[in-house]
């Protein structure tokens, strides 16, 4: 990427609107491809009325959901090193939203599978490695935490705005249509799908292929070959604490997807008080992921990082301890602590793959190695929950599913440090070498 210090005025700023431009395009499909799949983080209870199916039986889909990601993870790489974000980023917008109609005639059976599988395409091989890939091109050396976490905290934001209309629309028309379950649940995966549809349209006509000359070219020297440079990938030990520190981060996010049934299990909320907590902890993610976005380029990514893990951790200890005759003002509390925490993790720790030092030719396939490890939660997760629900009353089994989570943050806290080590320790030899 070019010096814009070293570039006349205009050209500087003509050339940061185009980025900041493809950035928004780019922060505008993340923030609207996964509410759609993650429909249960608010709306839990009524798809399992609506759909007739068990807990454990959405537990399996989602598990299966997380299985094809894992298996798109390293294709999703390759195809984001081969192929523009506009295709990429069109089609996964496109077939999500053509699925999420599918999913609104309330299919069951093969049908229904067939709509997870689908969705785990759209969402993973052919979107996420672009995504993120490219984002980390459009950002300077000085701005990836910064770009990072207005990237996760912006999507928040999007989020928040869409699970609060979705809500709105649920509440409204249960009442228009006198506790028509179906007909409400309907509006609202009407609601999500056709965003995504008009993002992809969005995204077709107005984003334009990022200029070469503007990517950040580094030292390393790739082979051209797949397995030779997945080798490369291998040998990096800072590669691998990355994935161990998304690994630990995004668990501890997972934990929050449970929290609107916790809440009505373990503290008997209704479902629309519950489901009212959950979006407020929505809106903690633009504060969480800008915020940490810029204290993480401010005081060293791995620093707040290891704090934040400690945070996290700490308060959903908490949230495992307090009893059940809290207050609701104690309880939104804490779950917006927790909602903060994780999505600031979320916001910051894609970041730190610039401390990796991978070329710009291989970073879609870095990103898929690492998504490979760090996103095995998905698969593994819902099986744990399902396996404690089978054996304990409800409330315990959520409170030893949070009770692993958070292990999980102390671990990542250490491999944050251990990170922190590494990168110091290479810094020291390269002022050495200078000198």
């Amino acid at each position: 990427m070019p010096d814009h210090a070293a570039l006349p005025p205009a050209i500087a700023n003509k050339s940061n609107r185009k980025r900041y431009f493809q950035f928004s395009l780019m922060l505008l499909a993340a923030g609207s491809i996964y509410p759609l799949l993650y429909l249960r983080q608010n709306f839990e209870t009524p798809i399992l009325e609506v759909f007739n199916i068990t807990s454990s039986e959405l537990g399996n889909f989602y598990s299966m959901l997380g299985v094809v990601f894992f298996l798109c993870y390293l294709p999703s790489g390759w195809l984001a090193d081969k192929f523009s974000p506009r295709l990429l980023v069109t089609v996964s917008m496109a077939g999500t939203g053509l699925l999420g109609l599918l999913f609104a005639t309330i299919p069951s059976g093969v049908m229904l599978t067939m709509v997870f599988l689908g969705w785990g395409l759209t969402s993973g091989l052919t979107f996420w490695s672009a995504m993120l890939k490219g984002v980390k091109m459009l950002a300077k050396k000085d701005e990836q935490g910064r770009f990072f976490g207005i990237l996760d905290g912006g999507r928040g934001l999007i989020e928040a705005i869409l699970a609060t209309i979705a809500i709105s629309l649920f509440a409204y028309y249960l009442n228009d249509q006198q506790d028509n379950t179906t007909e409400a649940l309907k509006v609202v995966v009407y609601m999500y799908s056709f965003t995504c549809l008009v993002i992809a349209a969005l995204t077709f006509i107005f984003f334009t292929r990022h200029d070469g000359s503007e990517i950040r070219a580094k030292k390393i020297k790739t082979s051209g070959n797949v397995l030779a440079d997945l080798k490369h990938l291998a040998s990096i030990p800072a590669l691998w604490l990355v994935a161990l520190i998304i690994l630990c981060g995004y668990q501890l996010f997972w934990a929050t997807y449970s929290f609107s049934a916790y809440v009505q299990e373990g503290y008997g909320v209704t479902a629309v008080a519950a489901g009212a907590i959950t979006v407020a902890k929505l809106w903690m993610r633009p504060i969480g992921g800008i915020t940490a976005g810029f204290l993480g380029d401010r005081f060293g990514k791995t620093n707040v990082l290891a704090l934040l893990f400690l945070g996290a951790t700490a308060f959903l200890a908490t949230l495992i301890l307090m009893p059940t005759s809290v207050g609701t003002v104690a309880l939104l509390a804490v779950v917006l602590m927790i909602g903060v925490l994780t999505y600031a993790l979320r916001g910051l720790y894609w970041a730190i793959l610039d401390d990796c030092d991978i070329s710009m030719e291989v970073a879609g396939l870095a990103i898929g190695v690492i998504s490979l490890l760090a996103y095995t939660p998905d698969i593994f997760l819902p099986q744990i929950y399902g396996f404690l629900s089978a054996r304990f009353e409800a409330v315990t089994a959520y409170q030893l599913y949070f009770g692993y989570i958070a292990c999980m943050g102390i671990v990542g806290m250490l491999a944050s440090l251990k990170l922190k080590a590494i990168t110091a320790r290479k810094e020291q030899q390269l002022q050495h070498q200078q000198a």
